[in-house]
């Protein structure tokens, strides 16, 4: 088995249960340690709902990211370009950015759109978006590299969440991130891996070396990056920033858009 992210060899490491039937096996790099499973025969299966069932921090995630999304492109980027939730699932968090003032569309093959209903991404590419964000969606990914070339089809710039692996690499059964229970995390990064993949990619990659990270082919501060995107500190850019470039919410105007009606 090759790495999926660098190519180098990777050996069978660890055998688990995935959906409390399938004995699957797991590799592990050792150049960059990423770890992969076997070929995910099970995914019809687990993703027989769009959500997983047991993925109870999706509100507070969304509300979280709310905040840190903003505050990174109101340092980085500019706020008023358009901007896409790549996987977007039920479409909260474009509806709370669009809420925040930010021209936010969803793109997601998988789930139904609920909250965000008029506003999907342009898939014919005729419009590029200054920023994607894929939330919660790195480590769902079958080919890694592939997948990511797919959303620079959108953006060079990819905003996105997935916890790294942390090293050593604990046992499949002793990290919660594995999520056994539904078997859809089939790909696991190291902070190395993702150094790896931005490389491949011509892209910079930017990272809290945790689980919020950037890639983009923009030159920017990695100790500013960092600082914004502590919790307390996207807070206080997103006080001080938000008013000072005068942002409103989308919320009247996309009332009026899609029923052709003022909300007063």
């Amino acid at each position: 088995m090759l790495c999926k992210i660098c190519e180098c060899p990777s050996s069978a490491w660890a055998k688990a249960l995935v959906l409390k039937k399938y004995l699957v096996q797991y590799y592990h790099c050792e150049y960059c340690g990423f770890i992969q499973t076997e070929e995910p025969y099970w995914l019809e299966e687990s993703y027989s709902e769009a959500i997983a069932r047991n993925d109870i921090g999706l509100v507070g995630r969304n509300l979280a990211m709310t905040g840190l999304t903003s505050a990174t492109i109101l340092t980085f980027f500019d706020c008023n370009a358009r901007f896409v939730d790549y996987g977007g699932g039920y479409g909260l968090f474009v509806r709370l950015m669009r809420d925040h003032g930010m021209d936010f569309y969803r793109n997601d093959k998988y789930a139904p759109n609920l909250f965000a209903q008029g506003f999907e991404a342009d898939e014919a590419g005729n419009y590029p978006y200054e920023l994607l964000t894929a939330f919660e969606v790195f480590e769902h990914l079958v080919n890694p590299l592939n997948e990511i070339q797919q959303m620079m089809l959108y953006s060079r710039s990819i905003l996105f969440t997935t916890f790294l692996v942390p090293v050593p690499s604990p046992a499949l059964e002793a990290w919660w991130y594995y999520s056994l229970d539904h078997g859809q995390h089939i790909s696991l990064y190291t902070l190395q891996s993702l150094k790896v993949l931005a490389q491949k990619l011509n892209l910079n990659l930017y990272s809290n070396q945790r689980s919020f990270h950037l890639l983009t082919d923009k030159k920017l501060s990695r100790t500013l990056f960092e600082f914004v995107s502590r919790g307390k500190i996207s807070m206080l850019v997103n006080f001080i920033l938000y008013k000072r470039l005068a942002h409103q919410s989308f919320l009247p105007s996309d009332y009026v858009a899609l029923t052709g009606k003022n909300l007063s």
